[in-house]
């Protein structure tokens, strides 16, 4: 989803950094091979989660919501010497294709892959994280929000993705929109907890960044 007009969207793609050739070949595979594709965070979203990650410098990372695996690649060009990130998918499918990219990348050593629902995961994580991202099921975020949030370190950054859905945050809602009713509910919580800052960017379908106070 872009809500920029699209010569200025083109224009701010132009004027970003490039997306590193490793991150374009899994991109063509995930485009071949991968039901779904679109759910790929795709290569300005990611050359931003980057750029946050090396501001950050993580030493620990979490990511909530694997997929094929682009984005833990773009936020472990960030991590510390030594780091680590922990990445959790529900999808065994896709654990091979994970796999086969991470070890092609110069972080394959620092990624851990879990596979499960992550409400039953992350509580056997033993550590703390400066650096979260979540973009899983829609309707566990605020779930997903109360499991990580005692586990984030002092200054950390939880990155949330797809906060605007399409626009429809500002849209009249079903009463079966269940996951609009849950962003709602979500994005609200962000700028209200008294934890947190937080900033709503209005990059692509909209990434939420809050800094732990």
């Amino acid at each position: 989803m872009h809500f920029l007009p699209e010569n200025i969207d083109e224009y701010v793609v132009a004027h970003s950094a490039e997306e590193p050739a490793h991150l374009q070949a899994l991109t063509r595979e995930t485009y071949q091979k991968i039901l779904q594709p679109r759910m790929l965070s795709g290569a300005y979203q990611g050359r931003v989660l980057s750029m946050i990650s090396k501001l950050v410098n993580p030493k620990t990372i979490l990511e909530i919501g694997t997929f094929t695996g682009y984005s833990a690649l773009c936020l472990a060009e960030g991590l510390q010497q030594g780091g680590q990130l922990h990445t959790i998918d529900i999808k065994e499918e896709l654990v091979d294709f994970q796999k086969k990219h991470f070890e092609k990348s110069a972080f394959a050593k620092a990624i851990h892959q879990h596979l499960g629902p992550a409400l039953d995961i992350i509580p056997g994580l033993d550590m703390t994280f400066d650096l979260v991202f979540i973009d899983a099921d829609k309707r566990n975020y605020i779930h997903y929000f109360h499991a990580i949030i005692d586990k984030m370190n002092p200054g950390g950054i939880i990155l949330s993705d797809n906060v605007l859905w399409s626009g429809k945050v500002v849209e009249p809602i079903s009463d079966k929109d269940i996951d609009t009713k849950v962003l709602l509910e979500y994005n609200t919580l962000l700028n209200e907890d008294s934890r947190l800052e937080t900033v709503l960017l209005p990059i692509r379908d909209g990434l939420t960044v809050s800094r732990i106070k």
